[in-house]
């Protein structure tokens, strides 16, 4: 399989039928990495996107640190560094909203609709698709860390472990990817998937321990706020980079990674064969 310019993609199987291509795993992983070339391509063909994207976290971690930083008791941590879990997720959330819309494009532009009468995988268009938007959401939560890092972010218990809360943080995000992925099959409207997409989440990123403890919301709020993923995901990030209990929040965290990258992912696919 091989991409030939930013919107339109010719494969090649050795002169295969789109039919006569065999369900392997082989040929999803190759179809799979050959779309999330395209879409990468198509990133970096872009500046504005990579502009946007990272310009968005520095706007957080710099307001909030300064708006925040002296009026929010964080315990013993300084308030940087109770600050940068919460911005690295909920960057990860947030980044959802572009596999809806970038979905939501193809489909409108007809690109799918071309895929889709290819000799390939039909669903390596939806995993090439959030394998790119890994890749960029990894990117982001590196400058998001060393944005951090120059504001005086300081994780005490290494940089290994600072490499696993970026892998957190980046399967973390997934869920959202998946999730809204669903989303732009549903919606099939950049316009509307962009403003539809940051509803939900929006409970989800201040309804937790992001930007302030849980202890300091109200007593109706706590229960939720305190169980939810966001929270339990942003918890074991902290407790991984500045010590605290690690497996009870990393645990509950895993659950919910799993559970909901199932339940979203193959209700993604289901409903992309459908169409």
């Amino acid at each position: 399989m091989t991409i030939t310019d930013e919107d339109d993609t010719d494969v090649d199987h050795r002169g295969a039928t789109r039919d006569e291509v065999a369900a392997t795993p082989g040929n999803l992983v190759s179809d799979s990495l050959t779309m999330a070339r395209r879409n990468l391509l198509r990133i970096l063909r872009t500046p504005q996107i990579i502009l946007f994207t990272v310009a968005g976290p520095i706007v957080f971690v710099v307001l909030f640190n300064v708006v925040f930083g002296g009026s929010i008791g964080t315990n013993e941590l300084d308030y940087i560094d109770f600050l940068i879990p919460g911005v690295l997720i909920q960057t990860a959330v947030f980044d959802g909203t572009n596999t809806a819309v970038a979905i939501a494009q193809d489909l409108q532009r007809g690109s799918v609709d071309r895929f889709r009468s290819l000799p390939m995988q039909r669903s390596a268009v939806l995993f090439g698709r959030i394998a790119a938007d890994i890749v960029r959401a990894t990117f982001t939560a590196i400058v998001v860390t060393l944005i951090g890092l120059a504001l005086g972010f300081r994780p005490s218990e290494g940089p290994l472990m600072l490499v696993a809360v970026i892998g957190l943080v980046v399967a973390f995000g997934s869920v959202f990817n998946w999730a809204y992925a669903y989303l732009g099959l549903l919606v099939k409207t950049p316009e509307a998937v962009e403003s539809a997409g940051y509803l939900p989440i929006f409970p989800l990123v201040f309804a937790a321990s992001t930007f302030a403890p849980v202890e300091n919301m109200p007593d109706w709020m706590q229960p939720f706020a305190a169980h939810q993923p966001v929270t339990v995901t942003v918890d074991a990030a902290r407790a991984m980079l500045h010590g605290g209990d690690v497996i009870s929040a990393l645990a509950q965290s895993a659950v919910w990674i799993v559970v909901l990258t199932v339940l979203f992912a193959s209700a993604s696919i289901r409903r992309f064969e459908r169409m």
